[in-house]
């Protein structure tokens, strides 16, 4: 960064440009998060505008991706491993995809509950919507159902979760005569991937509940459908914030000399 460091700053002008504190600052440049520096004769830690550039790229990379992701970005960067940086960010833009592909996917399947249909109905929906574009398949459930082990995987959580649903009352799996061996009919499994969407958006299991029951009742399903709305507006919003997060990085990368 050899001929940008005519402007020194102390650590407490960097702190109070982005409204941290001086230890934030100090815990930035141990974790990689700031590249590092260098200490005058009086020992006292030398700040450039390179360290201003890239504590706001931090920021930014965060506000999109999380500071998990920025400082797993951040700390390649300054390292020079770009390879390990892009691929941290490709991995949280395939999570925010996956997400859209599911909450499509859920989609399909509430509006199938509250239309109504009938369990062996429904065999191939979501495959696709024959004008090319990608929607996530909803499975193929056996009108005997399936058992809890399978349809954690389905749904994409433990085993115990599902119990922990069905004990509060979220889910209503049937029961094997002899065995006792739980069984989730197509609608069970479709309650439960509703559960796991409401849960991944921060949503307390009290709420979920007041949600479910009118779920299950299909006479009020708007707050159902105004949750599932409200999911949608902030994928939007966090891919938007990815993209500003893009940005600044790319910035920041030619500001190094490391991007065309």
């Amino acid at each position: 960064m050899s001929g940008r460091e005519e402007g020194r700053l102390r650590a407490v002008d960097l702190a109070r440009t982005a409204g941290i504190s001086v230890q934030q600052v100090r815990t930035y440049v141990a974790t990689g998060i700031l590249p590092p520096v260098e200490r005058a004769a009086n020992g006292y830690r030398v700040f450039t505008v390179a360290h201003a550039e890239a504590l706001a790229t931090a920021r930014e990379v965060a506000a999109g991706h999380g500071w998990t992701t920025a400082r797993a970005v951040m700390r390649a960067v300054h390292e020079g491993d770009l390879e390990t940086a892009l691929a941290a960010l490709d991995a949280s833009h395939a999570r925010l995809d996956r997400e859209r592909a599911e909450l499509a996917a859920v989609r399909d399947m509430l509006s199938t509950a509250l239309a109504g249909e009938g369990e062996g109905e429904g065999e191939g929906a979501g495959e696709g919507t024959g004008k090319g574009q990608r929607r996530a398949a909803v499975p193929v459930v056996a009108r005997r159902g399936m058992r809890i082990g399978e349809a954690a995987r389905t749904v994409g959580v433990r085993p115990p979760v599902l119990r922990l649903w069905e004990a509060r009352g979220l889910l209503r799996p049937d029961r094997e005569p002899g065995t006792g061996y739980r069984r989730y009919a197509p609608a069970e499994l479709r309650a439960a991937q509703v559960v796991a969407l409401l849960r991944r958006g921060g949503n307390p299991l009290a709420a979920i509940d007041a949600v479910m029951r009118e779920y299950r009742s299909a006479g009020s399903p708007d707050r159902v459908l105004g949750e599932l709305s409200h999911r949608a507006r902030d994928l939007r919003r966090r891919s938007l914030n990815r993209l500003g997060a893009s940005a600044a990085l790319h910035a920041y990368l030619r500001y190094l000399g490391h991007a065309a």
